[in-house]
């Protein structure tokens, strides 16, 4: 099995949520993210309202790229009110049902024959761990799921579900300007449990919002960026990168450049003391 990139590339606005590029310049970003060693993509069902998936089937189907060097990531469980699903209401499912319906949804939209790693994309104030465990398992068996792993979940939800299925990682939200999983216990578990991080929106706020937080950091990465000689979102990388919850970026871009001076993050082990001048900016306060 090829092993997933560290540097993951988020497809969730490739299509109709974002860039909506064409099947000829999927196949062509594909190629080109192939090219530079980055050969995880990740999917939800959802993206696109339920039509990203099919249209990168589509361009991979198309492509010159070999289906076993690339990871394929997708996630299921939520459901939205959309064109193409009739749902009266955002709400979540998580039955043995619908997850195996889903897995094998996706398995024909991105015209696949297995997934490398399938997530529960959000947990659901309903779920039932036995019931996931028990949707899980037969995918895996039957090698149409390599790999079962959760997205957003809590300590206490991921301890819960551990104790019926093994769980590969756990992709959630963590950056430098939203790093609350390094104090609520969820990153303390996952590396006693042996569980990968995602991280997905690994630049956080930072070039969203014009805060005095906003300025402290960029303060710090003035400095930073001259002496790593990288640019900032790289330097923000480097720092997720650092901490020991093994995690895997997903980044969001389509941009060339951006993706390729991504992968500098991995050869920038930034110094201790770096590490929480960052941290620091962000906070607004020294370490207790």
């Amino acid at each position: 099995m090829e092993q997933k990139s560290k540097i993951i590339i988020g497809c969730m606005s490739w299509g109709a949520w974002g860039k909506k590029l064409s099947r000829t310049e999927q196949s062509a970003l594909l190629e080109f993210c192939a090219e530079q060693g980055n050969t995880t993509f990740d999917h939800a069902d959802i993206y696109g309202d339920y039509t990203t998936e099919t249209e990168f089937g589509q361009a991979l189907n198309e492509s010159s790229i070999d289906r076993e060097s690339i990871h394929l990531i997708t996630k299921c469980g939520i459901q939205y009110k959309g064109y193409t699903r009739n749902n009266r209401i955002k709400h979540y499912n998580l039955s043995k049902e619908y997850i195996i319906w889903s897995a094998e949804e996706s398995l024909r939209n991105l015209q696949t024959d297995y997934l490398d790693t399938f997530l529960i994309h959000r947990p659901s104030p309903l779920m039932h761990p036995e019931e996931i465990a028990q949707a899980a398992k037969p995918l895996i068996d039957s090698g149409k799921i390599r790999s079962f792993g959760v997205s957003n979940f809590t300590p206490t939800q991921l301890s819960m579900l551990s104790k019926h299925i093994e769980i590969s990682t756990n992709q959630i939200e963590f950056s430098l300007t939203q790093h609350s999983a390094m104090y609520d216990g969820t990153l303390d578990l996952m590396i006693d449990k042996g569980v990968s991080g995602m991280s997905w929106s690994p630049l956080g706020s930072y070039f969203k919002e014009k805060d005095e937080r906003s300025s402290r950091i960029k303060s710090v990465l003035a400095k930073l960026t001259k002496k790593y000689e990288a640019p900032e979102d790289v330097i923000l990388l480097a720092w997720i990168l650092k901490h020991p919850a093994n995690f895997s970026p997903v980044i969001g871009t389509t941009n060339l450049e951006r993706i390729k001076n991504a992968n500098y993050a991995l050869k920038i082990d930034l110094d201790l003391e770096d590490w929480f001048f960052l941290l620091e900016a962000s906070q607004g306060y020294k370490v207790p």
